[in-house]
C-alpha cells in the first residue's frame, strides 16, 4: 500500500494534478491571501456601492490564490456551436484538474492525452462537484477481459451499486451484468461490447430516466420508479480490473430554465444605490454607467448556472451569488464569478484580474479562454462549498471554501441561498449578458 500511495503521489506531481485521496480537496491559499479577522457588523455594511477590487501588480504575487494547473495551451475539443449549446469538457486532455480518486488507483494523464489506469484494488475517479440532469459523451477502451465502468449519480464511495449509483457497466465477460447494462438494475436491449477498440458512450439522464447509446445506437433504457432513485451525485470513471482509458469526456446539462425573457427584467430588480445602468437590448441586459448591481426575486443555493457575456475592452464585471440581499449601504455581500478577459503580457496563463470565472478574491482563473469583443459562454456549479466554473467549455476554477461559516460570503463559508446579480463595477463598464438560465440541484 506505502509503495502504490508512493507511486501515485509522483503521478500526481508529474502531471500537476491536485489528487485528494478521498474527497474533493480545497486549492491551496496562503495565509496572506486569507480575509483578515471578521469586522463589525457596522464596519461590514460600510462598503461602497461595489467593492474596490484592487489593481493588478506587474506579476502575480505569492501571496495571491493559487491557480490550478495548466502546463500548456488546452486543447478545446468541443466545436464553438457545441459551447455556445452548454456542452462543457470535464478532461481538459493534460490534468485532472476538476477529479479525484477515492483509492490508491494510479489515475494519470498518458502521452496520449488521455485518463489512464492499470494498477491498484478497484476504485474510481470522480468530478468533484455533482451534477443531476445531463448529456453526457464518453470515450472508453479496454483491455481484453478488462472490468470497468461509468458511474453516473454516484456517491463518492459507493457500497451499494443497486442503491448508491448507476454503473453503467463496462465488462463484456461479465456473467451477470455485462457492457451496457446497469449493474444489479437493468439489463441492455441486447448484448453488445468491444474490447481493444475505442467506443464511445451517449448517457442521457434525465429525472428518473436514464438512456444510453453505444456508438449512436440505443443499448439502454431505464426508468427508476423505485423508491431509492438517485437524481444527483458524482460523475465517476472506474478502474475494476485490467487497463483501462477514457478520452473525450463532455458533459450539457440539462433542465436548466431562463432567468432572463430576452425582452425585459422581469425578476430582476436594481439594487438601490446603483449608478449603472441596466437595459434590454436586442435580446441581452446591457451593463454600463457606474456602479451597481441587477439582482434577482429568487434565491438559489446548490444550482448550475449557465449564460453568455460580452465585454468591452478592458471591462470589469462580475456575476454574485448566495448573495445577502443587496442594501444601498451593502449591496453585494455574496461569492463572485469574476467576468474580466484582461491579461498579463498576453498570456492566457496569467489573467490580470484574477480572469473570468474565477470566484475572486477567492481564486485565480487556470486559463482565460474568452476575449473582450467576443460572446464568451460560462457554466458555474455552486455545491455546498464547492465551486467548479467552464469558460467557452474549459474549466477554469475548481474551489472549495474551508473558511469557518459566516452569513456574509465576504467574510466566511455561506451554504445557504441567496439572489445572484450582474455587476456595474466602475464607469468603464460595458458588458451584456443574455442567455442566463439556472437549475436548482435535488435536495437543495
Amino acid at each position: 500500500m506505502r509503495v502504490r500511495a508512493l507511486v501515485l503521489f509522483l503521478l500526481v506531481m508529474a502531471t500537476g494534478c491536485d489528487m485528494p485521496a478521498s474527497s474533493p480537496e480545497p486549492v491551496a491559499v496562503s495565509d496572506a491571501a486569507k480575509e483578515a479577522p471578521n469586522p463589525s457588523s457596522a464596519e461590514a455594511v460600510s462598503n461602497a456601492a461595489a467593492e474596490p477590487k484592487p489593481a493588478a501588480a506587474a506579476k502575480p504575487t505569492a501571496s495571491e490564490p493559487a491557480t490550478l494547473p495548466l502546463p500548456a495551451e488546452p486543447q478545446i475539443r468541443l466545436t464553438a456551436e457545441e459551447i455556445r449549446d452548454g456542452w462543457i469538457q470535464l478532461f481538459d486532455g493534460q490534468t485532472l484538474t476538476g477529479w479525484f480518486p477515492n483509492n490508491d488507483v494510479n489515475w494519470h494523464v498518458n502521452d496520449a492525452g488521455e485518463i489512464e489506469a492499470s494498477e491498484g484494488e478497484p476504485g474510481l475517479l470522480l468530478t468533484s462537484v455533482p451534477f443531476a440532469d445531463y448529456e453526457l459523451r464518453c470515450d472508453y477502451h479496454v483491455s481484453k477481459n478488462a472490468n470497468s465502468g461509468i458511474f453516473l449519480r454516484t456517491l463518492a464511495d459507493p457500497k451499494k451499486v443497486d442503491a448508491d449509483c448507476y454503473e453503467l457497466n463496462i465488462c463484456d465477460s461479465h456473467p451477470q451484468f455485462k457492457t451496457a447494462s446497469f449493474v444489479g438494475r437493468a439489463q441492455p436491449v441486447k448484448e453488445v461490447g468491444g474490447e481493444e477498440v475505442w467506443k464511445t458512450f451517449h448517457i442521457r439522464a434525465e429525472g428518473k430516466r436514464i438512456t444510453v447509446k453505444l456508438d449512436d445506437e440505443l443499448v439502454l433504457d431505464h426508468t427508476d420508479d423505485t423508491q431509492g432513485v438517485r437524481l444527483t451525485g458524482h460523475i465517476g470513471l472506474q478502474k475494476n480490473a485490467g487497463h483501462v482509458r477514457f478520452r473525450n469526456v463532455f458533459l450539457k446539462p440539462l433542465s436548466t430554465k431562463p432567468l432572463f425573457n430576452g425582452t425585459d427584467l422581469t425578476g430582476w430588480h436594481p439594487v438601490a444605490g446603483s449608478k449603472a445602468t441596466f437595459e434590454v437590448v436586442e435580446g441581452a441586459i446591457q451593463v454600463s454607467g457606474g456602479t451597481g448591481f441587477l439582482e434577482t426575486d429568487e434565491s438559489w443555493s446548490d444550482f448550475v448556472l449557465q449564460f453568455e457575456a460580452r465585454t468591452e475592452a478592458e471591462t470589469n464585471s462580475g456575476v454574485f451569488f448566495r448573495l445577502i440581499p443587496g442594501t444601498e449601504a451593502a449591496p453585494s455581500n455574496g461569492y463572485e464569478l469574476q467576468v474580466n478577459n484582461t491579461l498579463l503580457n498576453g498570456d492566457r496563463r496569467q489573467p490580470k484580474d484574477a480572469g473570468t470565472g474565477a470566484i475572486f478574491r477567492r481564486t485565480k482563473a487556470r486559463w482565460v479562454p474568452s476575449s473582450d469583443g467576443e460572446w464568451l459562454t460560462a457554466t458555474l456549479v455552486a455545491s455546498g462549498p464547492r465551486f467548479s466554473a467552464w469558460v467557452n467549455g474549459l474549466q477554469v476554477t475548481d474551489w472549495e471554501d474551508t473558511r469557518e461559516p459566516h452569513a456574509n460570503p465576504r467574510q466566511g463559508r455561506k451554504v445557504e441561498a441567496g439572489p445572484l446579480s450582474l455587476q456595474g463595477h466602475d464607469p468603464g463598464t460595458r458588458a451584456a449578458f443574455r442567455n442566463l438560465r439556472i437549475v436548482a440541484l435535488p435536495g437543495s
